[in-house]
């Protein structure tokens, strides 16, 4: 397996010293279902949608939220890091300075100025042929082990990973730990994130993307936040890092000494992160 990122010349990302890596989706931006406004409907924030899909409102940040995102990112190299892929990723319209760096598929693409770097895209296909079963046999498995009874739509994100999208209600908790203890044995992990159920390979990281992006912009530290395991590495990488008090890694109670878990759920979580992440960066 390749120990180490391509080499191309490291990019300038002008006098900020701070990268700032966070998942987007119930980390900073939320859909109506997972917004949890949990107060009388007069006093509830007003929202800024920040993606639309198929003509219809998507996901959501508070205004406040929006705000303090344009301070973070006019003042420290801010990445959005997703799962999501290139195309997904698109739809999204974030406030603020458009980033010069993105990270997109859980780590297997980094778009620089909105293209996918090539030289990294090179070195994720390396890493994957050996260091972990092929998709292919995954996604057998997990074609052929679903039940359609609760299996709503399979699909393969960017030729790296697979994800179901499955009726909770009728899901049993037993077949996603079955699937995690075979994928385990396999170099794959598995996340539950909402309605959707992931499997991907290990080596595919955020953290490996995020370490490729401090080095090109020479940063002196970087912040991460994130709600799923698959943000895990993301935020064990980082010097500073905050989750969510609701989401995958809350459910679990997961904790790292330099993780702070925030008070609020939803998407008070994403402006209390966003707070943190400011005076973080400030000091």
């Amino acid at each position: 397996m390749p120990t180490s990122a391509p080499e191309p010349a490291p990019l300038a990302a002008g006098p900020a010293s701070v990268v700032v890596a966070s998942d987007l989706d119930r980390t900073l931006i939320y859909s109506a279902a997972a917004l949890a406004l949990d107060m009388p409907d007069r006093h509830a924030p007003r929202l800024l949608c920040v993606e639309v899909y198929e003509r219809k409102p998507l996901s959501f940040m508070t205004e406040t939220a929006a705000a303090l995102l344009t301070q973070l990112a006019s003042t420290t190299v801010f990445v959005p890091t997703t799962t999501r892929t290139r195309e997904q990723y698109g739809r999204i319209h974030l406030p603020g300075p458009a980033p010069r760096f993105a990270i997109c598929a859980n780590g297997g693409h980094i778009l620089v100025d909105g293209e996918s770097d090539p030289d990294w895209q090179a070195h994720v296909r390396d890493t994957l042929e050996t260091g972990c079963a092929p998709l292919t046999e995954v996604r057998e498995h997990l074609v052929r082990t679903a039940d359609p009874a609760w299996l709503l739509k399979e699909r393969i994100a960017e030729d790296l990973f697979a994800y179901l999208v499955v009726d909770r209600e009728l899901l049993p908790d037993s077949w996603v730990k079955d699937l995690a203890a075979w994928a385990e044995d396999r170099g794959w992990t598995v996340s539950l994130q909402g309605r959707k159920i992931y499997a991907v390979p290990k080596p595919l990281t955020k953290s490996a993307a995020l370490a490729e992006v401090v080095r090109r912009t020479g940063a002196t530290d970087a912040l991460a936040a994130g709600d799923s395991l698959l943000d895990a590495d993301l935020l064990l990488a980082a010097h500073r890092g905050w989750r969510p008090g609701h989401g995958e890694l809350a459910d679990t109670g997961w904790l790292a000494p330099h993780v702070t878990a925030t008070a609020e759920c939803g998407a008070a979580a994403g402006e209390e992160i966003l707070r943190l992440m400011l005076r973080a960066a400030a000091g």
